[in-house]
């Protein structure tokens, strides 16, 4: 399994750097991802959305629809892409610690 390492805290993670313990995110988690996903800090406007897809994905099991996400935290898709480069499905829910989504964000 591959892993992903930070000043020397190690993750596994899949093929494509997903978290594969999501019970083990916590907020040093995301700020230690947001790095590979080249986001250089991570502001209010991030951890309204980190928070709101690890929260969904904590009462669901799955990631929410990007639509919901954008409804939900007051953003248009392009603030998302502006936030998260690699995309909601990409990046929001990989600084959230979910496991990689296999439908649409």
């Amino acid at each position: 399994m591959p892993t992903f390492e930070v000043e020397g805290r190690k993750y596994d993670v899949d093929e494509d750097g997903f978290l594969q313990e999501p019970e083990r995110w916590n907020e040093d988690v995301a700020r230690d991802f947001a790095q590979s996903e080249a986001v250089n800090e991570l502001t209010e406007a991030h951890w309204k959305v980190i928070r709101y897809i690890r929260n969904y994905y904590l009462q669901y099991g799955i990631a929410p629809m990007v639509r919901k996400v954008c409804k939900e935290t007051g953003n248009k898709l392009s603030d998302i892409y502006s936030l998260f480069p690699s995309g909601p499905a990409k990046g929001a829910c990989k600084l959230a610690g979910l496991p990689k989504p296999t439908g649409c964000v």
